[in-house]
This record gives structure tokens, sequence and C-alpha cells, in this order.
């Protein structure tokens, strides 16, 4: 399991940060983080998920309607009550403030020794050369912990900001990203051989220069010569993480992805999904399609009675900020829900994307007579588009056994209202119900190890398995003529 958040203000529930005992306003403190990561390992999580505003993939809705590029620069969730308008996302901290999200990982990697860290970094905006730099810097300072959510960008406002007029388009996205990630695969594995470094004291050698060689990539989108800057790192390749469903993302996530991040109101909405990119694994790419670990978004409100759970949902529900909570809707979507009337049915609005939400919530919750934009606002500020069951550690286990069951998934990505309070009612409340099914392990099965050997459950497995894409790119110890694949 891991445990999604972001540098900021807020995540998944806008406005919670009202809550008296709500501490994300502590996002900008070291020590927030730090303590925050030391709590999650001693219940041994598997990883911290760090989301960005650049770059967060909504895999619910993979496609967005086009818009007409406008030069005026803003940035975060600006298309509620648009065009262009924060002041929704500002007044309600809905992802905003938030900061870099690499920068805390090796903070908390100090403190700890066996929980990962996966954060988020688009394609799309920055080069794959200073990027392959920093995730390897990283990964070495964390000793292997890092993971790398390969996002590319959906936001028309970071567009902006990062010199472009618009978002490039949706499939031309996902094209420069199979490129980018191809150059960061030789820069990882291919421009070091793994026994490069000698640190011969007594001939002065550091590095062998014959066991270190430049990629030279020419490409469509990249020309990178190499070689990379720096020496391998623990895992070479961080664990690859992925979040899109669209056609071009399930090729994408069928090819490279380690874990997928999926979100629904109900296992239905994702497990076709699930089903197709194992299929197109196994029949495409020649993966194991039972080594790719699916996490659903879920965010558990839990009462040592239903009773006390319901009530805490309530007062979640009635601090959240609907019009945070659109705002979010309108960045995943594209859409402006403001233009529809306050009463207005959402299920016979033109928009796909609207109706087919809508519908999976109604099906998720089928007591909400009625879907509004101030109904969605609600269902969202608790959780956003994932689900969000409430009741006690016992029945909110059996529907994250429900999830496994239908959807297939290999685990969850826990968002939380409050901070860190919902962690805590998950540590205290939760895992002890999971243990007692055997659905949650004791201790990790690696300690000390990489992220990849947790992930997989397998010693010396801190690089990609072997049917993994970048596994071929791999310079091998001893090996003088290892060909760098195209």
């Amino acid at each position: 399991m891991l445990i999604a958040m972001t540098t900021g203000s807020g995540h998944q529930s806008p406005g919670l940060w009202r809550h008296p005992e709500d501490e994300s306003h502590r996002f900008n403190d070291i020590d927030h983080w730090i303590e925050l990561a030391q709590l999650l390992e001693s219940a041994k999580f598997h990883g911290i998920f760090i989301a960005d505003v650049l770059g967060t993939s909504p895999s619910l809705f993979p496609t967005r309607p086009l818009k007409t590029p406008e030069l005026t620069a803003v940035g975060g969730y600006d298309v509620y009550k648009g065009p262009r308008n924060l002041s929704p996302a500002i007044t309600s901290g809905a992802q905003w403030p938030v900061n870099e999200p690499l920068a805390v990982v090796p903070a908390m990697a100090a403190a700890t020794k066996n929980i990962g860290f996966g954060v988020t970094v688009t394609t799309t905006y920055e080069q794959p050369y200073h990027l392959a730099r920093r995730l390897s810097t990283v990964d070495h300072l964390t000793k292997g912990r890092i993971g790398w959510n390969i996002v590319t960008g959906y936001l028309d406002s970071a567009a902006r900001n990062l010199g472009h007029a618009e978002q490039p388009l949706h499939d031309d996205r996902y094209a420069v990203a199979e490129e980018y990630i191809k150059v960061t695969y030789k820069l990882w594995e291919s421009s070091w051989r793994d026994d490069a470094v000698l640190l011969d004291r007594q001939k002065g050698i550091y590095t062998d220069p014959s066991r270190v060689r430049e990629i030279n990539h020419v490409g469509k989108y990249f020309n990178v010569p190499g070689p990379h800057i720096c020496q391998p790192s623990p895992q070479r390749t961080p664990v690859i993480l992925q979040a899109g469903t669209s056609k071009a993302g399930k090729q994408f996530a069928a090819q490279h992805a380690e874990a997928i991040f999926v979100a629904g109101h109900s296992p239905s909405i994702v497990a076709k999904n699930i089903a197709e990119i194992r299929a197109l694994a196994a029949s495409e790419y020649g993966r194991d399609p039972a080594s790719i670990k699916f996490l659903a978004l879920l965010c558990p409100v839990l009462g040592k009675t239903e009773e006390e759970a319901r009530e805490k949902f309530e007062y979640y529900r009635s601090l959240g900020s609907i019009d945070g909570a659109l705002a979010l809707f309108g960045g995943w979507t594209g859409i402006d829900i403001s233009v529809y009337g306050e009463d207005e049915e959402l299920r016979l609005v033109p928009s796909n994307a609207i109706r087919s939400a809508v519908e999976g919530w109604s099906k998720a919750t089928p007591e909400v007579p009625k879907w509004t934009k101030t109904t969605v606002g609600q269902h969202i500020t608790v959780g956003g588009l994932g689900a969000t069951p409430v009741g006690t550690a016992a029945q909110v286990a059996d529907e994250m056994e429900r999830w496994v069951r239908e959807a297939d998934v290999d685990g969850f990505n826990l968002a939380y209202a409050i901070k860190p309070g919902s962690f805590k009612d998950i540590i205290d409340l939760l895992i002890p119900e999971l243990r007692s099914r055997g659905l949650f392990w004791d201790d990790y099965a690696v300690p000390k190890g990489t992220y990849r050997e947790n992930l997989y459950g397998k010693a010396g497995q801190k690089g990609p398995p072997q049917d993994h894409p970048a596994a071929k790119y791999r310079w091998h110890a001893g090996v003088a003529n290892h060909e760098i694949p195209e």
C-alpha cells in the first residue's frame, strides 16, 4: 500500500485544511515530512506517493476538449469559473500552494530505512538528460528507494508557464514520452558498465573510461549524445509508475509501468482497463501481466463504530470546499462546470466526460437522487476521484477485498481527508484488521532493500525484471561489446 499526497495544502480533499487537527499547512516545514515518513514506515507502508500539479495524470478522464490557446501565463487549476481563473483554487487551497515534490525525498529517506518514494515528473517540459541526472542523484541519496511516476502533463496553465502556448495534443505527448523514456533507459542502463567505478587508490583510477560511453541518441524529439554524468545508482532505473488509461496511456503502461495508479468510485469502472493493460503487456510486450501492480485510489474514513465513521465523514464534508472540488474537476476534465444551472441534472448535459463521470458515481452512490454541480462538488470534497468507503475497519477491509476480487487490483494508493489523522486511523484501526486477514505484511520483505526489491518482495531485484524493456539496455559487468538498443 502507498500513501498519496502533494507537497502542498491539500491533495484529493479540498478545504479539509480547515479541520482543527489537520496539519497540511505544515508542508513548508521539513520536520513535517520527516515525521510523516517515520510514522508511515513504522506501520510498514510500501511507499509514499507524491503527486504534482504540473503533471498529475487523472486516470478517469484520459482526454480533454481542445481550448483556444492564450499566451497569458498562469498556473494551477484555472478552468472552473474561467477562463484562467485561479481564485477558486487559491481561496480553497485546492492543491495551491504546492512545492516541488522531489526536494523533500532525501530528508525523508535520511530519517527512514525501508519505505519507498514515488514522485511525479512530467516528460513534456524537462529534458531527459537533466531529469535522468536528478533521479539518479536521488536514487543514490535514498539508497535505491525512488520511483518515477511518468506523466505527460494535462494543464494548459502549466504549458503556458513553461514556454508553450498550450499543451501538445494528447497522443503527441505520449509519442514524446515514448522516446523520452528510452533516452533515460540508455543513460541509466547503457552509458556505464556495472563495474565501471574502480576506486583504485594505488593506480589512481576512479573510473575506467573504457567502461563509460556516449549513448549518441538521435531521435525525432531528442538528440542526446551523453554520456550519463552520474555513476550507476542502486536501482539504475527507478521504479516506473504510471497513471494514464487512454488508448495511448494503456499502450505506454503495458510496455513500461511496474505499478499503475487507477481511480474510480467502484471496481467496475477500473476492471476493464486493468484487464486490457494486463492483456497488452503479455501479448504485445512479452511481459508477465501478473508482475504489474495496479493500485486503486481509496480514501477510507474509519471509526470504531459505523456511526462514528459516518459522523466523521459528515463533518469532513461540512468543511470541504465545493468551489475547490469543482476547480479540481475543471483541471482534471478541462470542463468549466460553472456554466450549468444550480439545479441542472448533469446526466442530461451535452458533455460526454461529465455524463460518464456521473454515471460512475451514481452506480457507486445510488442514494444521491439528482446529480448537480453541487452534489458533484460534495462528492469530490472527500477523496476526489477515488472511492471513499466509510465504516469500521472490518467494513472497509471488506470493501478492499471486493476491489481485489472484482477489479483485480494488487493494492491501494490511500488518500487522506486530514493529515496525519487519516493516516493514524489507518494505522490504528485498518492495518490490524488487514493483518488479521493475512492481507498486509508484518514487515518489509527486504529490510533496508530498494524500492523495487520491496515492491516485488524479492531480494536482489534492484533493477527492472528481465521481461521489462529497460533490462535489455543494461551494460553488465564483464561485457565488452554490449550494443545499445534503439
